[in-house]
């Protein structure tokens, strides 16, 4: 029998789309039950396949850093923005100490206090008090305290290897967006008010529908304005990564000494 001719090699995009489909074929049919592979098979896997193992071990961090929050869908996400910022950056260092300077950064510099502690995970929230009150009225240093608005914020911070960290934050401002969507929707309605009173006092129909109309676009205005909230807070989120990576020190403010102290330690000077 004649030989069958070599047929050509795949392209990275063609391996990648064989992989993909293989893994949806084997879950399809029941067989996604058996247990995990760990770092290093998965290592191991990507390099017989031509992929690089420190690609792979960003891929492992990048995924144990995702969370899974819930998050609204389609046309409310498109029309007035996401729910969510969120922001990541491989940093040359370890966990411990991106963890503990994050929070420093989250505590004295962005007005929050620890919500909940977990070994790579580290949520806050906004800090209640008279002092944390007064800083962010007072805002000496113009930073504008986004990140207070949000429901919480959160930091996913794991190792890749031994000399990479990856920092993942994100801010949950489904809170602000719910409460822009409600103020909206009430501007319509008291619109919608004045134009039923003025039909039943014999307003002409093209005057009485000029109440509504009004309230119509300025609560679509109103409910719009969740997509600047979301850009400030995503813009905070870089700018602390900005100063991780740059190995800064946060700075406290005098109202800092009438609150309580970081849970974590500040960078040393020798980290710097």
């Amino acid at each position: 029998m004649a030989d069958l001719p070599e047929k050509p090699q795949l392209d990275r995009a063609a391996l990648e789309r064989v992989l993909a489909r293989a893994a949806e074929l084997q879950a399809s049919e029941g067989e996604g039950d058996e247990p995990g592979l760990t770092d290093a098979q998965l290592v191991d896997i990507a390099r017989e396949v031509g992929l690089a193992p420190a690609n792979i071990r960003q891929a492992i961090a990048e995924e144990r850093s995702r969370l899974e929050a819930p998050q609204a869908k389609g046309a409310i996400d498109h029309l007035f923005g996401p729910a969510t910022a969120h922001a990541q950056r491989t940093l040359r260092g370890t966990p411990a100490e991106y963890l503990s300077a994050t929070d420093a950064f989250m505590q004295l510099e962005e007005g929050l206090r620890v919500k909940r502690s977990m070994p790579d995970r580290v949520l806050w929230e906004r800090a209640p008090g008279l002092a944390a009150s007064l800083k962010r009225k007072l805002d000496f240093g113009g930073r504008g305290y986004h990140l207070t608005r949000a429901h919480e914020v959160t930091a996913t911070i794991v190792a890749i290897d031994a000399d990479r960290t990856l920092v993942r934050l994100e801010a949950s401002l489904t809170n602000v967006r719910n409460a822009q969507l409600s103020g909206g929707a009430a501007l319509i309605a008291l619109g919608a008010a004045a134009t039923g009173i003025a039909l039943v006092l014999g307003v002409a129909p093209v005057v009485a529908a000029l109440p509504v109309i009004g309230m119509a676009m300025i609560g679509w205005l109103v409910a719009r304005g969740h997509q600047q909230t979301v850009m400030r807070a995503q813009l905070a989120l870089e700018q602390v990564l900005d100063r991780l990576e740059r190995k800064e020190t946060p700075r406290a403010s005098l109202l800092d000494a009438f609150g309580p102290e970081p849970r974590a330690r500040l960078l040393k000077p020798s980290d710097r």
